[in-house]
């Protein structure tokens, strides 16, 4: 009888996307991937460190695994991550129930691990890599709707941006190989996908090369005036560096390999996004006009002491840019409310800003000072909590009002949506996503047929709210995306 695993992923869609490669290398070493705790013989949480919430919620439900292991003799627990990697003391020392303790690194090494597991050993394993992208692994997929999927393309991250601790958990930024991001997007396609989104801690940073690698200096990390292009380096294009790709070209290779399918990426950031990409996206139909650029501050000087490699003007140029190539274009943000030093004029430049961008959604946070970070070691935790709680309320009622606008703007539109699957709210209708990535309702039948999921559709929007779109079918298209 082959073995079974439960995993149970938090935080990023990275997460989610690792949890994927962790279920192909164990059912590799014999275990079958189930829906529940209860029916598992090894339990395995995917942590996330991003927000002390974050990791309070993991340790929550690593005391609930007490009570599950009392109940099911022999069962396994590991903590897999972002936590494993930082907790990891913590974690096999405090927290008696955990048996297995796996950095994002070290997956591969999980069927050894778990064979000292099976001895009545602890085992751990938080090594980071230089290299390691598990490029050649086929992924699982893990509760897919048959519809969409994630495809990682780099890991790792080179920013030091004082608020984070993703440099310490997942180590040094890496691209994978081009090539076999392309085949797995193929594969995907093969298998009735018909969206994928590319993943990275920065996109805008990938950078492969066949020989030799460039330096920190050729990949042009900083910004580089007005035009928002990197410095130029020799080893660009086909010539005596070998082959080397950017994330403007990895867009085109999946664009022209996989037409039939919409292309997503995420997270961009504002320091390294280049026109080209901007070009990419406008020339090809089905990469989805949606771009995720986490602002964090509407302040030049908190963006300065956040370590983030640009200024107001610089983010907002980079807006002006993005309204240029692509007027149409979603964007979205995220924004942290409180660090360290924050003033109440800079929370009012946060506020102008996001008045004059008008996002169509945003992500929105009071400050979590994490250990280690740039900030933990510099700066006081200065901001009351008070305070940090009635600027995010502030934010939050902001954003609510711009949604509303950027919704509203929509209606009386025609979009092509990918139908994704049956409304939470009424099995009556289905709900799918444009190409700016809202989320849109529509009736389950269409002309006396009922609609799948994976179907496009030409829809006219017809009412709104803060966050959903409300339409009427016009016409059920053909396999291919066919519409910006």
């Amino acid at each position: 009888m082959s073995k079974k695993v439960y995993i149970e992923s938090y935080g990023c869609q990275m997460n989610f996307s690792d949890s994927e490669i962790v279920a192909s290398v164990l059912v590799k070493d014999g275990y079958t991937p189930v829906k529940s705790a209860e029916e598992a013989d090894l339990v395995l949480l995917n942590t996330c460190s991003i927000r002390e919430k974050a990791e309070y919620t993991v340790l929550q439900r690593i005391n609930e695994m007490n009570n599950l292991k009392a109940r099911k003799k022999g069962l396994k627990v590991g903590v897999l991550g972002c936590m494993a990697e930082r907790m990891r003391e913590d974690l096999l020392e405090k927290k008696k129930v955990v048996d297995l303790v796996v950095g994002p690194d070290a997956y591969r090494t999980l069927p050894d691990l778990l064979s000292k597991v099976g001895t009545g050993q602890k085992a751990v394993n938080v090594l980071l890599s230089r290299e390691e992208t598990y490029g050649e692994i086929e992924p699982v997929r893990l509760d897919s709707n048959g519809v969409t999927a994630f495809v990682t393309i780099m890991r790792g991250c080179d920013n030091m941006c004082a608020f984070c601790v993703v440099p310490f958990t997942r180590g040094r930024e890496r691209s994978r190989d081009p090539h076999t991001i392309v085949r797995e997007c193929e594969q995907l396609v093969e298998q009735g996908y018909r969206e994928v989104t590319l993943l990275g801690q920065n996109v805008d940073s990938f950078k492969w090369t066949s020989s030799p690698t460039p330096s920190p200096k050729e990949k042009g990390l900083s910004p580089a005036g007005i035009s928002g292009e990197r410095h130029s380096s020799p080893l660009l294009g086909r010539g005596a560096g070998g082959e080397v790709i950017d994330f403007a070209d990895l867009l085109e290779m999946v664009a022209l390999a996989c037409p039939t399918m919409r292309i997503r990426y995420s997270t961009s950031h504002p320091k390294d996004m280049t026109d080209k990409v901007l070009v990419m996206m406008a020339r090809y139909a089905n990469i989805c006009k949606y771009i995720h650029l986490p602002v964090q501050s509407g302040s030049s000087e908190v963006l300065n002491r956040m370590n983030r490699g640009y200024d107001r003007a610089w983010y907002l140029e980079r807006m002006a840019s993005i309204r240029r190539h692509m007027p149409e274009c979603a964007i979205s943000t995220d924004i942290i409310t409180g660090f360290s030093g924050e003033t109440e004029e800079d929370h009012q430049q946060t506020l102008s800003l996001m008045n004059e961008v008008v996002y169509d959604m945003a992500f929105m946070f009071k400050y979590s000072e994490r250990p280690k970070t740039m900030a933990a070691r510099k700066y006081a935790d200065d901001v009351p909590e008070d305070v940090k709680g009635r600027r995010l309320a502030e934010i939050i009622e902001t954003q609510k009002q711009k949604s509303a606008e950027r919704m509203a703007s929509y209606v009386g539109h025609i979009h092509e949506v990918l139908i994704e699957g049956v409304s939470k709210r009424s099995e009556e209708n289905m709900y799918g996503r444009n190409s700016q990535n809202s989320v849109v309702i529509l009736s389950r039948s269409f002309n006396g047929t009922e609609l799948k999921p994976g179907t496009f559709v030409r829809i006219e929007i017809v009412r709104s709210t803060a966050g959903s779109l409300f339409g009427t079918v016009i016409q059920v298209l053909n396999e291919e995306p066919v519409a910006a």
